[in-house]
């Protein structure tokens, strides 16, 4: 990930996480270990930052001015 670049997914399947919504974006928070084993770090419904395998979610390409508005949320 770019340093100074959030990077963003949508969640496509809860794998039976109720913590977890379809079709919501979530900021990916930096873990190299987690990335290697196909893990995201994110920050859930619960508003804790817990690992989830990667193939519950698409990477969401955002336009600069999107980008710039999910960092000022807060997302």
């Amino acid at each position: 990930m770019a340093k100074g670049r959030a990077r963003f997914i949508v969640c496509v399947d809860r794998g039976g996480n109720e913590d977890l919504q379809v079709g919501r974006i979530y900021r990916v928070l930096p873990d190299a270990g987690a990335r290697q084993v196909h893990y995201v770090r994110i920050v859930d419904d619960s508003e804790e930052d817990y690992l989830y395998p990667s193939r519950l979610f698409l990477l969401f390409h955002a336009p600069p001015s999107l980008r710039q508005a999910l960092e000022e949320a807060g997302v």
